[in-house]
């Protein structure tokens, strides 16, 4: 007798639990088409999907998740549900990995299944580089690669990062990757030469490079191995045989003037790059020159990295005008250098080409007031999929906030906005989390740490970004923001806490510096900038 209701009340939770409506599978296929069509490590290694073929397999890996986890509710003997809709979610996020390891399809590809192409994915991928980061010497690598020795295995992806290789190791892979020379397509050498002497690591290099030579590569991951010139041109035969490169990395490499200028001479053709990425080198300006030829002639580039690569006006302003030839750019990577106004207004000219930008990093710049407003009006008027603006450090004042905030405004799919140590104040902080009120619903993260931010500024942000459905992070720290502002951020935020960062480092007793007593004295003035929400409050409602 009591047994029928407790089941009549389980059945009860399990239709609310599953099966998901309809509503919600086809959103987590949106969601999925996103992931597998977004810029990524993955991506970067294995390739970048079109959003057709995307959709096509985020369908697939919905369907086969969806009926994976209903067998399983079937079976379920509590029968709520909630364990198969963790396994839906489970099921999903691991087909989309494996899919994004695969990369894009070839035409030889043809019309396969899920399971077909994680097959595939493991028969045709070579990687060692998991484990310790350790010494290769012969007896192992003989070991670890005698499955490319293989007849007939079809791999055509290795990646020997993360073991160093010596004379000895490099003898035993070139016989191998000879034998292989005719079906590798992406190759990763990266950090392969950790620890060994110079000569010795020049020795390896030369070993692989001419083992390699005559591979028609799509990717080609070269970096962290400190080549400088001599170890550019120890790649020599490698490179010089490369016309269909879509994808080369040549980050934390040493990459000097003289290096980057072997680089452009080494390799024939970059018609088809799309990815090309120089982080963490020491290029300058006539290196930055160097690399512009190549980006000149590169007109099918996606991403684009010269980050942390001691570039001034001079190189900044030759990266800016040859990008201008990259009408196909999606991300953008500039950050840590010293490109100043000049080179911030020449890049404000190329921007309008970039009608499919999504990420765009520009901290670190010294671009100020001058070169912001002329990036962020370029950025307005084009980019409207924008969705990560970054212009952290750059001396940008409360002169440039209306700019600025009128371009935040005009970019609904903003996910993530970093204006850190700047000079916005209050009253910038205000304007921009004014424009930010109406939809920018996929907005996650929004930085104005170090800002010279008071009670008033913080507070508006707060109330602003707290309603937003999905938002996982304001930072605020290292601003001016009194005892009781930050008694009031907090409990702003009472039901979320872990949205707002941590307030460590905010100065209650902190102090402008600027000599304009009398801006000042608005800052300071809480009950005028009260004032001045109220307008702004009221404006909205009209």
């Amino acid at each position: 007798m009591d047994s029928t209701p407790q089941i009549f009340q389980q059945r009860k939770m399990s239709i609310k639990l599953w099966p998901p409506s309809q509503g919600t599978r086809l959103m987590l296929v949106e969601r999925m088409t996103k992931n597998l069509t977004t810029p990524s490590i993955l991506s970067r290694k294995y390739g970048l999907l079109m959003r057709e073929e995307a959709e096509e397999y985020a369908k697939e890996i919905e369907d086969s998740a969806f009926s994976t986890a209903n067998q399983h509710y079937e079976k379920e003997p509590d029968g709520d549900g909630s364990s198969a809709v963790q396994l839906y979610a489970k099921e999903s996020s691991k087909l989309m990995l494996e899919i994004l390891k695969r990369g894009p399809k070839t035409k030889e590809d043809g019309d396969v299944t899920i399971a077909e192409q994680t097959t595939a994915l493991r028969e045709t991928v070579f990687d060692i580089s998991g484990g310790r980061r350790a010494f290769i010497d012969a007896e192992e690598a003989e070991e670890l690669l005698k499955p490319l020795k293989e007849p007939g295995n079809s791999y055509n992806r290795i990646c020997f990062s993360n073991r160093s290789f010596g004379i000895d190791a490099a003898r035993v892979a070139e016989p191998i990757l000879l034998s292989l020379k005719d079906q590798l397509t992406e190759v990763d050498l990266s950090d392969f030469i950790a620890g060994r002497p110079e000569t010795e690591a020049l020795d390896v290099m030369s070993i692989f490079s001419s083992a390699l030579e005559g591979c028609v590569l799509k990717f080609l991951n070269l970096s962290n191995n400190a080549l400088g010139e001599k170890g550019v041109r120890a790649f020599g035969a490698l490179l010089k045989s490369q016309s269909n490169l879509e994808e080369l990395y040549l980050m934390n490499d040493g990459i000097s003037e003289e290096a980057a200028r072997a680089v452009c001479e080494l390799i024939p053709s970059t018609e088809k790059l799309r990815i090309l990425q120089f982080h963490n080198n020491m290029t300058g300006d006539e290196g930055a020159v160097a690399i512009a030829e190549m980006v000149k002639c590169s007109p099918a580039l996606e991403d684009f990295r010269c980050s942390s690569t001691r570039v001034d006006s001079e190189g900044g302003v030759a990266l800016a005008e040859a990008l201008g030839t990259c009408t196909h750019l999606k991300k953008l990577d500039l950050r840590d250098n010293m490109f100043g106004v000049e080179a911030g207004v020449a890049l404000s000219k190329t921007l309008s080409a970039f009608k499919d930008l999504t990420e765009i990093y520009l901290s670190y710049l010294n671009l100020e007031d001058e070169g912001t407003n002329s990036i962020v009006n370029a950025l307005k008027e084009s980019s409207p999929s924008l969705e990560v603006l970054e212009m952290a450090g750059n001396d940008i004042t409360v002169e440039a906030a209306p700019t600025l905030a009128a371009c935040i405004a005009e970019k609904p799919c903003l996910a993530k906005l970093n204006l850190a140590e700047n000079e916005l104040k209050d009253e910038g902080a205000i304007l921009i989390g004014k424009v930010l009120e109406e939809g920018h619903n996929q907005l996650t993260e929004v930085d104005l740490s170090t800002n010279s931010i008071r009670r008033a500024g913080a507070r508006f942000l707060a109330h602003t970004l707290a309603r937003k459905p999905g938002f996982k992070l304001l930072n605020i720290n290292g601003n001016f923001i009194s005892d009781e502002g930050i008694d009031e951020v907090k409990n702003i935020f009472k039901d979320c806490p872990d949205v707002l960062g941590p307030l460590d480092e905010n100065d209650p007793e902190g102090e402008d510096n600027d000599g304009d007593d009398e801006e000042e004295g608005a800052a300071d003035n809480d009950d005028e900038l009260e004032s001045k929400l109220k307008d702004l409050e009221i404006k909205h409602e009209e």
